[in-house]
């Protein structure tokens, strides 16, 4: 029997020691214990990135053409965008831009969801109505709308959008849109982008009442005209993988900044 008891001792110690032999012990699934909190900081946050224009829409003349609501008027489905000189369209450069900056949120611990999930020559749309109204039964945190410009000889430079007060459409949010349009043209300017001399005063920052993509939406939100395309400046940087990280980068410290 004291024989028995020893072997059943000598087992409980090897088990109890077996930490110090480099084995982890082993744990009961306690079962409804918290996890631990996410430290991602942008974590429960909705965000829409609107990257504006579609490659394909100059094959769908009849479709982006037809009138769709704008917020108490009409205005065309969509357009075809601009482009630099060299042919470079807008519509690949707002996608670009877009999916790096969705990376840079998601990264962050964001739920982001594109207005379109293909840049492709044989698709169009979608429509402005479809693109203001994004996120609003997601009840997003805010929208970006991303574009670039095509003035000819109205040199380079940015330019923020916000949408003016128009009751109903607008009211409710108009203030946090204009704040979220000064941040962004903080980081902008911050990046070392340089603001267009040639839009509403010259300081990167408008307020519009004809654009569909603020006017039907419910949450804070901004277009961006992230520069000319039709300046050989502002070209050469779009074009350019190093340059549209830039733009992505600028645009998530902006988006960072409002939310916290």
């Amino acid at each position: 029997m004291r024989a028995l008891l020893g072997v059943l001792l000598a087992g409980v110690l090897l088990a109890g020691g077996a930490g110090a032999a480099g084995a982890e012990p082993v744990y009961a699934d306690p079962g409804g214990a918290e996890s631990e909190p996410s430290t991602l900081p942008l974590a429960g946050r909705v965000i829409v990135i609107d990257p504006g224009h579609q490659l394909g829409n100059g094959r769908f003349p009849g479709r982006i053409s037809r009138p769709v609501p704008a917020g108490g008027f009409e205005k065309p489905c969509n357009t075809t965008g601009t482009s630099t000189n060299g042919g470079y369209p807008e519509a690949t450069f707002n996608w670009k831009v877009a999916r790096l900056l969705q990376q840079r949120l998601e990264d962050r611990g964001a739920r982001v969801t594109l207005t379109r999930h293909v840049n492709s020559r044989t698709t169009w749309g979608p429509c402005v109505d479809r693109r203001g109204r994004a996120g609003n039964r997601l009840d997003a945190d805010l929208k970006i709308s991303i574009h670039a410009d095509g003035s000819y000889g109205g040199g380079p430079g940015f330019h923020v959008i916000a949408p003016s007060r128009r009751r109903p459409w607008t009211t409710d949010i108009y203030g946090p849109s204009l704040q979220l349009a000064k941040v962004t043209r903080v980081r902008l300017r911050s990046a070392g982008l340089p603001v267009a001399h040639y839009v509403a005063g010259a300081d990167g920052l408008d307020v519009r009442s004809d654009l569909a993509t603020l006017n039907l939406s419910d949450v804070p939100t901004v277009m961006v005209e992230l520069g000319n395309m039709r300046d050989r400046r502002d070209a050469h940087r779009m074009t350019s993988a190093s340059g549209r990280r830039v733009y992505a980068r600028a645009l998530a410290a902006a988006t960072y900044r409002f939310l916290q």
